[in-house]
């Protein structure tokens, strides 16, 4: 089931779709200066994968026809899954590969440096129009962090990459899947979902699978439902390559 589209303003025209089945209905796409938030399952990483290698095709096949930043903040890269995925949309895997290019973080202070002080730099460096922040709130989550320095500091980085992200017309990615309901998350959640301008929630239920479209600038909310049946992203890209 979705709902219907109200009209989109002209400057923000969705550039790189999901390509996936009836979601297209709900969520046409992500559009430049884009700072969007996939939440939820642990899909959202295979989902990641995927974009990484869609935004390497050509604008007229849905892509970006450009360079992948990876801010890997939770060891989620996925080499092998990035190289099938590549396979089945008749790409080069060790050229898709080595067009992303992965920046590691260990700690909540290395990933707050990464973003805020190098990510400028990085996306002239590589001429990258996406940028995947996998986990953005994981290093923030930490015991060890104080709750109130975690939740500051937190603040200023997504602050940070919501206006970077349109500044330069950017798409900024970031994956949030499902940690334990703390207060603590739930805090960095809520401040996580008033800075995004995108966000899209993927959930299961015992006989479904639901893309939620839960935030956006211009679009109704809605939601895509399909059949379980042991589908995984792989399948659906594949069936829409």
């Amino acid at each position: 089931m979705s709902q219907n589209q109200i009209i989109r303003p002209s400057l923000s025209q969705p550039v790189f779709p999901l390509n996936i089945g009836c979601v297209n209905e709900v969520f046409p796409g992500f559009a430049l200066g884009d700072f969007a938030v996939l939440e939820g399952s642990s899909s959202v990483y295979s989902l990641a994968s995927l974009l990484c290698v869609r935004a390497q095709l050509p604008s007229q096949l849905g892509g970006l026809k450009s360079n992948v930043i990876f801010v890997d903040g939770a060891n989620t890269f996925r080499f092998y899954q990035i190289a099938e995925l590549a396979r089945i949309h008749h790409l080069n895997p060790k050229k898709v590969l080595d067009n992303i290019y992965i920046s590691r973080a260990f700690t909540a202070y290395q990933a707050t440096y990464i973003l805020i002080h190098q990510l400028k730099e990085a996306i002239k460096k590589y001429n990258a129009k996406l940028v995947i922040i996998s986990d953005i709130a994981g290093f923030f989550l930490d015991k060890d962090i104080p709750e109130d320095e975690a939740q500051r500091i937190y603040s200023q980085v997504i602050t940070y990459l919501s206006n970077f992200a349109r500044e330069t017309q950017t798409i900024i990615i970031a994956t949030y899947p499902q940690h334990p309901n703390t207060a603590r998350n739930n805090d960095l959640q809520s401040s996580t979902c008033t800075r995004a301008s995108v966000i899209l929630s993927l959930r299961k239920t015992s006989c479904s699978r639901q893309f939620v479209l839960k935030k956006h600038p211009y679009l109704l909310l809605g939601v895509s439902e399909m059949p379980q049946n042991n589908l995984t992203l792989m399948d659906f890209a594949e069936a829409n390559a």
